[in-house]
């Protein structure tokens, strides 16, 4: 369909470059959102799309748009884009490889003087991670309509830091509106975060959807006193507790094996000290499966098992959900232009469904969408380690590229 190709090795030099912004001793990225080492990839990524001849807007919550001109500039862009934010300990690729892959993708474009129908834009989404405020995705879910401005600005992290004014404090608060425009197709070019592809010998997976996944904060209060004193029949013991619940998450996960997952990733005790009973315990809980009913079915459980375990323990126990994402199916059409653009570029792809939440399944809500999976090293993400290839970023790089150029035919 098309002779041009990306320059995997400029694409790997980008992703090399840009983990310089919060890099750690390890050799992952500690760039949680809306901070000095996001303002700095920010401007690195600002910059690189100026060069290309892009134009680039930020909207109110801080997604960043670079826009390259088309023929037909009457005609709704073909978008493409993912996440520039990380984990605490995160790596190299989780998101970045999406927003690096497509500026690879206008790169070659450029250099071959081809010019699309459409307009053509590269999105770099704020917070996806959901690791300084939560929950993930909200920016894009926002401009999908998820939420509304005000509640995301409206945000605070554990620090008690406001969204809006973590916002400002970067300079990353534009004047374009957080609001879907019509838009002809969104793909995003992301690692697997899985072992699937690797066990299977593929380079590229072609996403059909995004599993339902649910989040939840719960609170366990007890009442705090002397380790040396107080008799373990007269304890009210908020940890214990706590302790006793996390299990039953992972058993609930295990009861809808194999699909299902269930993860308490965070945790807080008070006043966490070595010589006093807990009194007040707090953590999260992270439910996932591909089917809504299964996961709703889990949430039923987990409700009845906490309440059991809280009573039993004499604890008061509050449950407070905080995100609720359904399954998404992504369209048909884009998924098969990406299985088509992977046979043209050499490689045998698999359908998969993701595991992990990404903006493109808030993005399906308001655009045909597809995903591009490359493998993970060990399926490791979310991890300093996280490792890939520079022929497998280049390898999804271009079938980003040759499916963004069969929409543009097809739109």
């Amino acid at each position: 369909m098309s002779n041009i190709r990306i320059d995997g090795s400029a694409l790997w030099a980008d992703l090399m470059e840009t983990a310089r912004f919060g890099g750690t001793e390890k050799g992952g990225i500690r760039r949680l959102t809306l901070t000095e080492e996001d303002r700095q990839v920010r401007d690195w990524f600002a910059a690189a799309c100026t060069r290309l001849g892009c134009v680039v807007t930020v909207d109110t919550l801080g997604n960043m748009f670079a826009r390259r001109r088309g023929q037909d500039e009457t005609l709704p862009p073909l978008t493409m884009g993912s996440h520039l934010d990380t984990q605490p300990t995160g790596g190299k690729f989780d998101g970045i490889l999406g927003v690096l892959g497509g500026l690879a993708v206008l790169r070659a474009l450029e250099e071959s003087g081809h010019v699309t129908r459409h307009p053509i834009e590269l999105i770099n989404w704020t917070n996806e991670e959901g690791s300084r405020f939560s929950p993930p995705m909200m920016c894009s879910g926002a401009y999908a309509g998820a939420f509304t401005e005000q509640e995301v600005l409206d945000k605070h992290d554990r620090a008690g830091i406001r969204f809006g004014d973590a916002l400002d404090a970067i300079g990353y608060r534009g004047e374009r509106p957080c609001r879907a425009t019509p838009v002809a197709a969104y793909f995003e070019l992301h690692i697997e975060q899985g072992p699937i592809l690797e066990v299977e010998n593929r380079v590229i997976g072609a996403v059909t959807g995004v599993q339902g996944m649910r989040w939840y904060e719960v609170t366990i209060g007890g009442k705090d006193a002397h380790a040396g004193s107080t008799p373990m029949t007269l304890r009210s013991d908020a940890l214990l507790a706590a302790a006793t619940m996390i299990g039953a998450v992972s058993d609930i996960a295990r009861a809808h094996a194999p699909q299902a997952l269930g993860t308490v990733g965070l945790i807080e005790n008070r006043p966490n000290s070595s010589n006093v009973v807990p009194s007040e315990t707090f953590f999260t809980v992270d439910l996932r499966h591909p089917d809504d009913g299964i996961v709703a079915l889990m949430e039923q459980e987990l409700r009845a098992r906490f309440k059991a375990i809280a009573e039993t323990m004499g604890v008061t126990l509050a449950i407070r959900p905080i995100w609720d994402a359904p399954a998404v199916p992504f369209d048909p059409r884009c998924v098969a232009m990406v299985s088509d653009a992977a046979a043209e570029a050499g490689f045998e792809s698999m359908k998969i469904v993701s595991g992990p939440g990404h903006d493109a399944a808030y993005m399906a809500r308001v655009a045909p969408t597809a995903m591009i999976f490359v493998p993970c090293r060990d399926g490791l993400s979310h991890n300093e380690s996280e490792s890939i290839t520079e022929a497998e970023a280049e390898a999804g790089a271009n079938v980003l590229l040759g499916a963004l150029l069969r929409a543009d035919r097809a739109f």
